[in-house]
């Protein structure tokens, strides 16, 4: 494999971990690193320590989409691709979808606290 490819293959991984398509990263990668980036926020004014950690969030998933798709054209194209502007707005524009199907899914009732859960820890009715 040529080298362009496998660094390719490695940014895409890298990529795929960050980004929302994985469905244990945020537990393990996006949460601690936007908890992370929150607490650097949280030190210049401790009431964005919030604000940081959803910015944070939203950064590792968008960094995640770009990784991905830079990773995957190098793997799948012939020859070195640009990163485009059009491909960074697709790329934002995904991450911003996905976040708004996950708020939809909470607002209609289809992802919900199951119940017992904050009882069970002592934080509920």
């Amino acid at each position: 494999m040529e080298p362009r490819r496998a660094k390719g293959g490695l940014i895409a991984l890298i990529g795929f971990v960050l980004s929302p398509l994985s469905w244990w990263n945020d537990l393990v990668v996006n949460l601690p690193l936007a908890y992370g980036f929150g607490l650097l926020v949280a030190l210049v004014a401790r009431e964005w320590f919030l604000p940081g950690v959803v910015a944070g969030y939203w950064l590792t998933n968008i960094v995640g989409f770009v990784l991905l798709h830079k990773g995957a054209l190098d793997v799948v194209s012939d020859e070195p691709v640009p990163y485009s502007t059009h491909a960074l707005a697709k790329d934002l524009a995904l991450s911003v979808g996905y976040t708004l199907v996950v708020v939809a899914l909470i607002w209609y009732g289809v992802l919900t606290v199951p119940d017992g859960l904050l009882s069970a820890v002592g934080n509920g009715p």
